[in-house]
Order: structure tokens, then sequence, then C-alpha cells
């Protein structure tokens, strides 16, 4: 066994999405390739109902699955297929937009205002189902404890984490995450604590290993083929080439972005 180094650790970065939604960019819209087949990861919690309540009205989706996962309060949502529903605590939704769908998700917090959850996106291959067969993993390991997490060596993985403290061992060595607003690479001898919000990219091996500091680490672990297609991309749509997204644009102004047999109004 082969435990997987760390390839690179950074800090999620606040950004505004929707119609004013706060959250934090863990990675996105920017070099996809480390990340294949992932294409973003958003961190939206958020304990103030005034920075999450104008949600995310409806918008286009193609190309991808979007993955979330809510931790506390509820995401109303709504598609032009019809479908309807609320994505509550421990919920995850994976949602495929295929050639096209107009979508909404529209965030309500819990009875103390807490609305904290997390959508990741996943790019869609020419075929039936998810190409990259992703792996979607809510870590919690106790204080003081070590844990060993098999990876496939042909995977790309990933963790986040978004609770507590820990190492990620670096093959000959544990490499710490780093604390929010300095970077591992500011230290000779790496931070001894884990803040949230770190993103760890892991580089080839077959087993991730961890030792949970005092308050023990919860973290995303998340894993994909890599698809190695090119990628265009522009907000909420991905496609394969410049020309293909030109043209799907051109089809949402024309109005013809739905294909056949799907309502051609969310409403």
């Amino acid at each position: 066994m082969s435990i997987r180094p760390v390839k690179k650790l950074t800090m999620a970065k606040p950004t505004l999405e929707g119609a004013g939604v706060h959250l934090r960019r863990a990675f996105g819209f920017g070099q996809t390739s480390d990340y294949d087949p992932f294409l973003l990861l958003d961190d939206f919690r958020n304990d103030v109902p005034a920075d999450y309540l104008a949600g995310f009205p409806w918008h286009p989706h193609r190309g991808i699955e979007t993955i979330t996962y809510v931790l506390a309060g509820t995401v109303e949502h709504g598609d032009s297929l019809g479908n309807r529903g609320a994505i509550g605590a421990g919920d995850v939704q994976w949602m495929t937009a295929g050639s096209g769908i107009i979508h909404q998700e529209m965030p309500k917090g819990d009875p103390t205002g807490r609305m904290h959850g997390f959508q990741l996106w996943a790019n869609l291959g020419p075929v039936e189902g998810i190409a990259a067969d992703p792996t979607y993993v809510d870590v919690s390991i106790p204080p003081g404890k070590r844990k060993t997490l098999p990876i496939e060596t042909t995977r790309d993985a990933f963790a986040y984490v978004f609770a507590g403290s820990g190492k990620f061992c670096n093959a000959s060595e544990p490499l710490a995450v780093p604390t929010e607003g300095t970077g591992w690479w500011q230290h000779t001898t790496p931070a001894a604590e884990v803040d949230n919000r770190s993103l760890i990219l892991f580089d080839r091996g077959d087993e991730v290993v961890v030792q949970a500091g005092e308050n023990g680490i919860r973290f995303l672990l998340v894993s994909g083929q890599p698809l190695r297609e090119p990628v265009a991309w522009y907000g909420p749509i991905v496609m394969n080439t410049q020309a293909e997204l030109r043209e799907a644009f051109d089809e949402l102004d024309r109005g013809t972005f739905l294909r056949d047999g799907m309502p051609r109004s969310p409403a």
C-alpha cells in the first residue's frame, strides 16, 4: 500500500453567488485538471439569514451533475421538469443537468438561522449515468485517533476539512492543514492545528492516512475517475468546446435551450 502524498493545500475563498449568497469556494472557475472530474466545490455554511435568503433563483444548467449536501437548514428546489421539494439536514441531492435544465435553489435556515451545506459539481461524460463514478464521504475521526482510508490509485481525490484539527500524512511525514489567513509554504514547520475550510489535493497512491487532533477532525473525502476531456465553461454551463458553449447560450437567447418534451417555463 502507498500513501497518497499531499499535492496542494489551499483555503476556500469568500465569494458571492446567485442573488447575493455569501459562501466560500474551495475550487472552481479556474484550472480544472487537478480536480478532474470535479469542477467546483462551494461551502455555503452561514449563520446570518440576510447573507443567504436571496438564494439562487431560476438559472440554467447543462453538462454537469450538481451534488448538494445539507448539514443544517433546508434548501427548497424546483426545476423545469416540474420537480419540487426540499433538501434537509443529512440529505444529499444528485441532479443530472444533462442536455439542459432550468433550476432554482432557495436556502432556508434552521430555527437558529443556520444554513450549512456544500455543493459539488461533477463533469458529465458522453455516456449513460455518471462516467466519473464519484465517491463522496463525510468522514469523522475521534480525538487523537489515526485512520487509513483506501482510494483506488486511478482516481483523483481531495479532502475538504470543515471541523476540528489534524494532519494528513504525506508519505514520509505528517503535513498539517494551514490555519486561515496563512499558507503552508510560509512555515518551515507546518502549523500544528487545522482550520476549517482547508482543501487538500492528493497525488497518486492507494490510501489516505489522517491523524486527528485533540478535538477530532471532520472532512469530506471525494474521489472520481478523471475524464481527461477538454472543458469549455461559463457560469452554470459546461461543454467541451467554445463553439458548443456559444451554441448553448444562443439557445438560451432563442428560447430553445430545453429539449423537446420539456416544459418551456419553470413556472
